[in-house]
């Protein structure tokens, strides 16, 4: 079992079984390790100690406590969480390929293209001078075929270094404020979907109907939906942070495990650096 993998079986029993308070001991041997070497391994992958972690989601959980209904989404949209934290501080500058760029399949184009661990698991990286083009988590080889089917002709090279140095810029602590270029290839409506995505903070969450509501679209909560399952550049582009109106997370095309991992991870290292 690779470190992820543990790591994401922890944080999601802990998603769903904090209530009980569980000691570091309970907890390094649902992991199979001893205490000394799980609480390193926690916090080298979330960037945040067990107990802090406990302690996060059940403020989480109290807090949504204080409504019902409509209540408890709008507690969690407007609980703050507006500090420090990976990703958030990112400033990505989004660029849309142009339909010549597009018809022509890439043509003339460079992508250098790589596999990387990240704390989420192996992941796809694929670059171009003019950005980040392909973003995704990767447990097969058969993958880069996303990246040609979307730039058939384009020119790839290999270069696992250089993705590796990417996934360090996006999930890395210490790089809170640095810049990242990406350019996506789609319609003019999926690319607003897309910038709007970008404006959702660490730790929040939206629904597809707010999300609709916030492009000018209200009631396109399904094509909004749409373009979001289409993103191509995991994390980095934020589709994660949307959730159905009733609250549940599901939707996710990298797994809902991971979604909720994901989530689970941005909030309480949100507020574990907030409380700090």
């Amino acid at each position: 079992m690779s470190g992820y993998e543990r790591m994401d079986r922890i944080i999601r029993w802990l998603d769903e079984h904090y209530a009980e308070q569980p000691t570091l001991a309970r907890l390094a041997a649902l992991a199979g390790l001893s205490e000394f070497h799980f609480h390193r391994e926690f916090v080298r992958w979330t960037g945040v100690t067990p107990k802090d972690f406990v302690q996060c989601l059940t403020l989480n959980h109290a807090r949504a406590r204080l409504g019902a209904g409509e209540a408890v989404l709008e507690a969690s949209l407007d609980a703050g969480l507006s500090g420090p934290g990976r990703l958030h501080d990112l400033c990505v500058t989004l660029e849309s390929a142009t339909p010549g760029e597009v018809k022509s399949g890439g043509e003339g184009m460079e992508i250098v293209w790589g596999r990387a661990e990240s704390p989420f698991g192996l992941c796809l990286v694929g670059e171009t001078a003019r950005g980040l083009c392909h973003l995704t988590f990767s447990e097969n080889d058969d993958s880069v075929r996303a990246i040609r089917d979307g730039w058939p002709r384009a020119r790839l090279i290999r270069d696992d270094a250089v993705a590796a140095e990417k996934i360090a810029l996006i999930f890395h602590p210490a790089a809170a404020g640095a810049g990242l270029r990406a350019l996506v290839r789609g319609t003019p409506f999926q690319v607003r979907v897309w910038r709007a995505l970008l404006e959702i903070p660490v730790g929040s969450l939206t629904t597809y109907g707010r999300l609709a509501e916030q492009i000018g679209h209200p009631g396109a909560a399904r094509a909004v939906g749409t373009a979001v399952g289409a993103n191509t550049l995991a994390c980095l582009i934020p589709c994660h942070r949307v959730i159905r109106e009733t609250g549940v997370i599901s939707g996710y095309r990298w797994g809902v495990g991971r979604k909720r991992s994901l989530i689970a991870w941005e909030g309480a290292s949100a507020q574990a650096r907030d409380m700090s």
